[in-house]
């Protein structure tokens, strides 16, 4: 299943979902919808989270081990040419979580990077949307490989560069606090707790060393390029941290440099927040934040795709459909990008060239 440095592409990929445990939320009415009906998806509404709800519960549905996903890889493409002038194309990442075998043979069929590895793309223009470590089994490796080709991209005339997901600062509050008890709103948690429920590696945490930390913690938030809006997570939530890319920004720093606990969760908590953008409304929350901080559309990771399309497993027992994930998807009214691909389900992992009809 898995393709590594220099491999050619498999032809088609199915492999079986990972379980992922229900929060006792999911089965509560009110702003939880629960499905009566075996094989719909639990749709959640953002920022109307039930009393008692702590990020340290996974919040997204399970999944049976019965359910799939195929995935088709495309044959690896043509090198893109590079323009004479000006800045090179546009890419983004969606959430890699420590598949670091399985990035390596998306950036390689992009042209980002030859078969050992190393940037070949010139002036092209990399950012990864977060979420580097958890869940799979080399996230240091990930954020090293990211550190890297920064450095190759930038003496090539382009540039790699990446924003902070949920879980670097689940990451960094794990390494910094461990199990300092934090004020979640439903009595004390953790950050190690949390970072082992959702996903930690061992691995990884003996493996940091300070240079990554102060990698992660100097990550941007927002950013907005060529008319698109990036970030890493669906919500609303960033319009509490400033009314500007470079406040926002701001305001994520200075609370990582306090390295107060309480307020590294409420940033964490926030940035856990998923589905702004998703059904009724889904595309007024989208004009918030173009109309804050500028861009003609959103382009986000952090909640999988098959979760925005409502066709992965239920609870019960019963078989969905099969979910195939081809590319990025694109809803609220055409002004959210999705890009997560769901690799931590057996999914895709996402590196697309921007615009999408490029």
């Amino acid at each position: 299943m898995t393709q590594g440095a220099g491999q050619g592409p498999e032809v088609e990929r199915t492999a079986t979902l990972r379980d992922f445990r229900v929060p006792a939320y999911v089965h509560q009415t009110g702003p939880y919808a629960h499905s009566t009906h075996p094989g719909e998806a639990v749709t959640p509404v953002e920022g109307a989270y039930p009393e008692g709800y702590t990020p340290t519960q996974r919040d997204l549905p399970v999944i049976n081990r019965g359910d799939t996903i195929q995935v088709a890889v495309d044959p690896l493409p043509t090198q893109p040419e590079q323009p004479a002038t000006g800045p090179g194309p546009l890419y983004v990442v969606g959430d890699v979580h420590g598949y670091l075998d399985e990035l390596v043979a998306a950036l390689q069929q992009q042209g980002l990077i030859d078969a050992a590895g190393h940037w070949c793309a010139g002036t092209a223009r990399l950012w990864f949307l977060g979420d580097f470590t958890d869940r799979g089994p080399d996230g240091v490796g990930v954020i090293d490989l990211v550190m890297r080709l920064s450095a190759e991209a930038a003496a090539a005339g382009g540039y790699c560069k990446a924003l902070m997901g949920n879980h670097e600062l689940l990451l960094l509050g794990a390494k910094r606090f461990g199990d300092t008890p934090v004020n979640s709103g439903a009595g004390t948690a953790t950050f190690q707790a949390a970072w082992l429920l959702n996903g930690g590696q061992k691995s990884d945490m003996d493996r940091l060393q300070d240079h990554h930390l102060q990698w992660m913690a100097r990550l941007d938030a927002l950013t907005e390029i060529d008319g698109y809006l990036l970030l890493h997570s669906d919500t609303t939530a960033y319009l509490d941290f400033g009314s500007s890319i470079e406040e926002v920004n701001d305001t994520v720093r200075e609370t990582l440099m306090r390295n107060d606990a309480d307020e590294v969760w409420d940033l964490f908590r926030k940035f856990t927040k998923r589905f702004s953008f998703r059904d009724e409304g889904g595309a007024d929350a989208v004009r918030s934040l173009l109309d804050t901080y500028g861009g003609t559309r959103i382009v986000h990771g952090h909640s999988p795709i098959p979760y925005l399309l409502g066709q992965v497993g239920s609870e019960d027992g019963e078989e969905s459909e099969t979910t195939v994930v081809e590319g990025p998807h694109v809803y609220a009214d055409g002004l959210a990008i999705a890009m997560d691909g769901g690799v931590t389900m057996s999914g895709k992992l996402l590196v697309q060239q921007l615009p999408l009809d490029a």
